[in-house]
């Protein structure tokens, strides 16, 4: 039997500069994204888009949603497996195609660069990304590949 988990958040258009949508020129993208106990997100479209580049866009958005996602199911990954991971860095990427007045992502693709405690994990701290993706929930969610490209690299603990 599966679970539901629901969520919601509101997202409120700040963009009205005095004559709402009178012309795609005469509206600001601005948006804030609220989620009731947490700190508000200020969004826009992005630049390409007459979006406010000082904002988050929903295209970034959907990347970090991607990146955290893995990251998560990576360090649960590794508990399970024995890895002691001591830092997790990634700089994920992404390409979306335009065509008309639509689009798509067509391809996201993780870069993390894990640091374990030692050279005999390498290997598990390698393998666990595969099912980690497998269980990030995000990943699941889209329906363009994401890709995972991995570093490990092995670092002593602090004492």
């Amino acid at each position: 039997m599966a679970l539901t988990h629901d969520y919601a958040v509101s997202v409120e258009w700040t963009g009205n500069r005095g004559t709402g949508t009178s012309g795609y020129r005469d509206y600001a993208r601005d948006h804030v994204v609220r989620i009731e106990g947490l700190p508000d997100i200020l969004g826009s479209a992005d630049p390409t888009f007459r979006g406010d580049a000082t904002r988050h866009n929903p295209e970034q958005l959907l990347l970090t949603s991607l990146a955290q996602c893995h990251m998560l199911s990576y360090l649960h990954q590794a508990v399970k497996v024995g890895v002691v991971v001591l830092d997790y860095r990634d700089t994920a990427t992404a390409t979306m195609e335009t065509q008309g007045t639509g689009g798509r992502f067509t391809r996201a693709v993780l870069h993390p660069v894990i640091t374990v405690a030692d050279a005999t994990m390498i290997e598990a701290a390698t393998s666990a990304h595969h099912q980690a993706h497998l269980d990030c929930f995000i990943a699941n969610s889209v329906s363009f590949p994401v890709d995972i490209e991995p570093t490990v690299i092995v670092g002593g603990l602090s004492r």
